[in-house]
């Protein structure tokens, strides 16, 4: 296949900010090249669903450019507060930035790899990635897309033939190089990067290509201040989303916080077991500072450092006000997810609230699986047997309407909900490891996807 124009709408955009903000640098020779994921959906999005098989492999695995793309291959330049402290010898380590283009409604697009080898930041590591880690971020990335999370995709996962060491899983292990597709790179750290280094001429330079590049809006008067706003309530969004699927990120440093407010970078994630604040998903998160419940105060702190990069550029009087906004816009976007998830409208914003306070005490004292509970009351429904944890919520849902269409899914229908607890992630990789049987982890994509399809079916965010 040729790649058409009308398809493939190759981008350049991130040159336009100079040499200062990435490094060229090659892929790693890989002893072989074994397609083990092809995400056909996403590639349409971006005009590359007609790729032979041969193709795939050549770019998304031996990493020859894209007609009209990045001609070399981009490790991006950040820095990053890491556990809450500041790190300055951070950027792309086992990444870069391969392509850009267009999506099909216009969106300026990325494609960035994990894995794909040594960088001059990669410090001690050796810039690979498990193939485990690679199945973990397809897991992740589906069942958030059909959460309704604002996330990064899983493109491409290629088995690359090197023998691992790692200390966080039996070794030696398989290895793969992975290719997302995010709108975007930039992260919070970037911006740290050019305050520390005492770059305004770039800081402003960044905020224009985020603005103009990636928000599609103006700066006005104040494109600081306008940046600084979009950020806020790209985040909030991001932390309701999390929320509401009951997912916990792991690692929420400012350099896996992306300026667009997209969800990305998938390490120790876990989706809970069951409703608790303290719930952590990385063993070395000692203290709990990202665990479930301190999610959207991790941000908020994250928010700030942000807001301190830009003061050098801006008054602080112009970032407060955005910064102020950050609890009434978590509440409302935790709320208007809530009744996505639920599949109801709402008479007002007053009595959704208390709705959606109501669910989560139940929640909380029941002790019942969150997916099982969101599954069990999609619609309006109440099940025969409810817990009385529960007994303010069924009371209050008298006042509530299922929206159209809500449980016309098949999936409703089901004696219970898709989920991904972490046992089921390590009894999809058992057969892989044991066996390459590869048809567990299909079948479990396509049942995340049918579970998307049902809640999308009713009620599109």
């Amino acid at each position: 296949m040729s790649l058409s124009k009308d398809q493939f709408r190759p981008c350049r955009a991130i040159l336009a900010l100079g040499d200062d903000f990435y490094d060229a640098v090659e892929a790693a020779p890989f002893p072989k090249h074994v397609l083990r994921y092809r995400n056909q959906r996403a590639a349409a999005e971006i005009g590359l669903a007609g790729l032979s098989d041969a193709q795939w492999l050549a770019h998304f695995g031996r990493f020859e450019p894209l007609p009209g793309s990045l001609e070399v291959p981009l490790a991006m330049r950040y820095h990053g507060h890491q556990f809450r402290t500041y790190n300055p010898e951070l950027g792309d380590g086992r990444g870069f930035l391969f392509a850009q283009m267009a999506e099909t409604d216009g969106r300026l697009m990325d494609l960035g790899t994990k894995g794909s080898g040594r960088t001059p930041w990669s410090r001690f590591g050796d810039g690979r990635l498990t193939l485990k880690g690679g199945m973990r971020e397809i897991l992740a990335t589906e069942m958030l897309e059909a959460l309704g999370v604002t996330t990064s995709r899983t493109l491409s996962i290629i088995e690359t033939g090197e023998a691992l060491e790692r200390g966080d899983e039996p070794s030696p292990t398989r290895s793969a190089v992975m290719v997302r597709l995010s709108h975007s790179h930039i992260r919070y750290g970037t911006f740290q990067r050019l305050a520390a280094l005492e770059q305004p001429g770039n800081i402003m330079r960044l905020v224009d290509y985020v603005l103009a590049s990636l928000a599609g809006l103006g700066g006005g008067d104040d494109p600081v201040a306008t940046l600084m706003a979009y950020a806020v309530a790209g985040a909030a969004r991001m932390v309701a989303q999390w929320h509401v699927a009951g997912f916990v990120h792991g690692v929420l440093n400012t350099d896996n916080m992306n300026i667009t407010g997209e969800s990305f970078d998938y390490g120790p994630w876990r989706f809970l077991p069951g409703w608790d604040a303290g719930f952590t998903a990385a063993y070395f998160d000692h203290f709990g500072l990202y665990a479930f419940g301190r999610q959207a105060e991790a941000v908020q702190w994250n928010l700030f450092q942000l807001a301190q990069a830009l003061r050098t550029v801006a008054p602080a009087e112009s970032l407060v006000p955005a910064l102020r906004g950050w609890p009434d816009l978590v509440a409302g976007e935790m709320q208007r997810q809530a009744l996505w998830r639920l599949g109801l409208e709402t008479p007002d914003p007053a009595s959704g609230g208390a709705l959606v306070r109501a669910f989560e005490r139940g929640l909380a004292e029941s002790g019942v699986q969150p997916d099982a509970a969101w599954f069990a009351f999609r619609g309006g429904r109440v099940p025969d047997a409810v817990h009385p944890a529960f007994a303010s919520f069924v009371e209050q849902l008298a006042g509530f309407r299922p929206v159209e269409g809500a449980l016309d899914h098949p999936y409703w229908g089901d004696a219970g909900p898709c989920t991904m607890l972490i046992d089921e992630v390590e009894a999809l990789w058992a057969p892989i490891a044991g066996a390459d049987d590869w048809a567990p982890l299909e079948a479990k994509i396509a049942a995340v996807r049918r579970m998307g399809e049902a809640h999308r079916g009713s009620a599109p965010l």
